[in-house]
């Protein structure tokens, strides 16, 4: 791997690491990054999904003082986006790979256009919780059974592809329970931490896996997670979130026009 590519693929971690982190759509940088340097699109999909977990990993760890309490949620979330996830690894995996190289533009515009709407998501739940007047937050102990349905579904789309589903998550977890927002997003991180290493898992021992692109992703993904929590929990990111979604439809657009 020459020096250029392998430090285009160190810097996609880390900035991974980050969007996963404080938004949910880390894949929507990684994963243009590994078919910019010429991985085909599976190949592609499951090493960033292998080589994002330790970023996963310091990100759900830098919220863990939100978690604090909320044992049945976090067993909950977790729980039903592996089951989830794991169901979609199976589908990536047993669908012909074309099908995913055709899939693959529109779940990236898919998911830019969910990181773009997230600050609308976020006013709306605002305005939700103002009209509750008084009632009470962090009352919910335990994921009611729709929100578990939803859960799992998201679950299926993070095993498949990834990128966009924390913003999912934080607008289904946010309506469906009485919790601050910092508690739903710590809680979103438990989840794609949890899709992340059910679906590496599978991939590990079926998947064709480039493991020099693993590793770079790993280790900037670790620094990037860690950023991630920091930025999420004290800075407001709308220039960041911006150049997100930018950078999303730019690389949805040009597989686009490569495939026409």
């Amino acid at each position: 791997m020459e020096v250029l590519t392998a430090l285009a693929i160190l810097a996609a971690g880390l900035g991974g690491g980050v969007v996963v982190t404080a938004i949910g759509a880390g894949s929507l940088v990684t994963f243009p990054v590994l078919l910019a340097v010429g991985l085909p699109p599976v190949v592609a999909n499951v090493s960033n999904t292998i080589g994002l977990v330790p970023g996963n990993i310091t990100g759900t760890w830098g919220y863990r003082h939100e978690l604090e309490g909320q044992r049945g949620l976090v067993i909950g979330v977790a729980a039903t986006t592996a089951v989830g996830a794991a169901a979609g690894a199976a589908l990536l995996l047993s669908l012909p790979s074309e099908a995913f190289s055709r899939l693959a533009p529109w779940l990236i515009l898919l998911a830019a256009t969910l990181v773009g709407a997230q600050p609308v998501l976020s006013g709306a739940l605002r305005r939700r919780a103002r009209r509750r007047g008084d009632a009470p937050r962090g009352t919910s102990t335990r994921l009611p059974a729709p929100l578990a349905w939803v859960s799992a579904a998201i679950g299926v789309y993070g095993g498949y592809f990834g990128a966009g589903q924390g913003v999912m998550l934080v607008a289904f977890l946010a309506l469906g329970l009485e919790q601050r927002l910092q508690t739903v997003n710590a809680l979103k991180n438990v989840a794609v931490l949890a899709a992340n290493v059910v679906a590496a898992l599978i991939f590990v021992w079926i998947a064709p896996v480039d493991w020099a692109a693993v590793g770079l992703l790993a280790i900037g993904s670790v620094v990037g997670g860690w950023l991630g929590a920091l930025i999420g929990r004290r800075l407001p990111g709308p220039v960041f979130r911006v150049l997100v979604v930018l950078f999303g439809y730019v690389v949805a657009l040009r597989l686009l026009l490569d495939a026409a």
